[in-house]
């Protein structure tokens, strides 16, 4: 028999082999998600990686792979940020635009795959919903020494 999930989208998760992460606290004086005319703009998240944060510059000492694994788990806790904030991910009705902030060197210039991270993984959670306008910079640094740092706008259906 089929376990049952909370919604279509943690279902779809599972079936992708991802686990959403703990919501992270924040690091300093904001709150994670606002939700304000119908959009959920999700304040930066960081890369954690089996607990822990993916630090350095792409470019110096964290390779194109790692980037983009990080990336994604960024979008991993855009997702959990999400969940506590809407109570379900089925809430979600398009994903509107994704920043991603990379912390590289002045020569590394493939910001853009290492934002694909995050921008495939919306694809492969919401489908065509998942398919969204973005933004992929590179930066000296980012808080903590994380290696990405990406956040969210996010349509979202009325409770």
């Amino acid at each position: 028999m089929k376990p049952m999930y909370d919604s279509e989208i943690e279902s779809r998760l599972v079936a992708l082999g991802l686990t959403l992460p703990q919501a992270a606290a924040p690091v300093a004086a904001y709150v994670p998600v606002v939700i304000a005319g119908g959009l959920a703009h999700v304040s930066g998240q960081l890369p954690f990686v089996d607990g822990k944060l993916v630090t350095g510059r792409l470019g110096e000492d964290v390779s194109l792979e790692q980037g983009t694994a990080a990336a994604q788990a960024c979008g991993l806790m855009i997702l959990a940020q999400l969940k506590a904030a809407l109570g379900s991910l089925d809430r979600v009705e398009r994903v509107v635009k994704l920043g991603a902030f990379i912390s590289s060197t002045a020569t590394f210039t493939d910001q853009p795959k290492v934002a694909n991270g995050a921008s495939e993984l919306m694809a492969a959670v919401f489908g065509d919903a998942g398919k969204h306008a973005r933004s992929a910079v590179g930066v000296p640094v980012l808080p903590l020494g994380a290696a990405v740092e990406v956040d969210a706008i996010v349509a979202v259906k009325s409770a």
